[in-house]
């Protein structure tokens, strides 16, 4: 990296910051380790502006998307793109909540998978043929997925008639079937026991494993939170840890442990990343570590970590009251009440 950077500034083109960072980038979807680390440095600095880099990824993402779609329904999905886009930069100006790009790839994958749907399984290349028999196949191939899939058909449909491309919206008159309430797989106590042990009296577990599994299962934490959590969150006088919106109790002795052990493998690195969580490719820089390598870090055990915070929320819910969980975990009361059972232990029950 030093070698390159030297050639850049020896290559007779201008080298006041934003231009050297300019030059530094690699074509493709990843500008290199060059590029990143100069951006990091410069901008901390206030010497340039931050790159375009993640707008042109997710524009490329955008396209792959669009161009996935059967061609004579391509249009249709490439002007609905763009209407998400101009929805977005007036949200920006009117200082409302605009679409992120992982939603607006969210919606485009589930039009480009409907229009596939559409032309292999239906036989039909025009948007005005599709009607509802069409959209409740379409939904009953995933039926997990049925609620946010209709809500984004829903707004396509609305796009498409409002610009004549159906005379009418076949999605209206369809209702979300199927439970409200919590739905999804919780880890047996046997098998909490077990991954407690091994992420607080073992040697195998990585630093990152075990701070990432003992905050989802004692204490319900998101892979985000876990993500960006900074040396600076950390009180160690209080042994206190700010998590989200959560108010910060001290960490039970056995959390605080794992939390240590992370900070001296970070230690180690020698790095100045602010992060708790520093991997190889962020340690030289200061940007937190990628989605996938969290979400990744439980893979071997089975055991997602969003599986682990749920079990929690869960156990808690059905065990306290969920007005005190929502406000001990910063949560809506709303939120927590989709993992409130409908059902009452008959172990609570008083003896006939």
């Amino acid at each position: 990296m030093i070698s390159s950077l030297g050639r850049l500034l020896e290559d007779g083109h201008p080298n006041h910051p934003q231009a050297l960072l300019d030059r530094a980038r690699r074509p493709g979807r990843s500008m290199g380790s060059l590029a990143r680390a100069l951006e990091d440095y410069l901008t901390q600095r206030a010497l340039a502006l931050p790159t375009d880099h993640a707008d042109r990824l997710a524009a490329g993402r955008r396209r792959r998307r669009i161009e996935a779609a059967p061609l004579p329904l391509r249009p249709q999905v490439q002007a609905f793109s763009d209407s998400l886009l101009r929805a977005r930069e007036r949200a920006l100006r009117a200082g409302t909540l605009p679409r992120a790009d992982i939603t607006i790839d969210a919606a485009l994958a589930i039009v480009r998978d409907f229009a596939r749907f559409l032309t292999d399984h239906c036989g039909k290349h025009d948007w005005a043929l599709a009607d509802v028999h069409d959209i409740e196949a379409f939904l009953a191939t995933r039926p997990k997925g049925r609620q946010r899939r209709l809500t984004v058909l829903r707004q396509f449909f609305r796009f498409a008639r409002s610009h004549k491309v159906v005379l009418a919206d076949p999605t209206r008159g369809l209702q979300v079937k199927g439970p409200s309430g919590f739905i999804g797989t919780t880890v047996a106590v046997g098998r909490q026991r077990q991954l407690f042990r091994r992420w607080t009296t073992g040697t195998d577990a990585h630093p990152h494993e075990a701070l990432l599994g003992v905050l989802a299962l004692l204490h319900a934490a998101s892979s985000s939170e876990v993500r960006h959590l900074r040396v600076d969150d950390l009180d160690p006088v209080n042994r206190t840890v700010r998590l989200g919106k959560r108010p910060h109790p001290p960490l039970d002795p056995a959390s605080w442990s794992v939390l240590q052990r992370c900070l001296a493998h970070r230690e180690i690195q020698r790095t100045d990343n602010p992060h708790v969580i520093v991997t190889k490719i962020t340690k030289s820089g200061r940007a937190a570590a990628s989605t996938g390598y969290i979400s990744h870090i439980l893979d071997p055990y089975g055991v997602p970590p969003r599986t682990l915070r749920c079990t929690r929320l869960a156990d808690l819910v059905n065990t306290l009251d969920p007005k005190l969980v929502a406000a001990a975990f910063g949560m809506d009361p709303e939120a927590t009440m989709i993992y409130l059972a409908d059902r009452i232990d008959p172990g609570r029950l008083p003896d006939a």
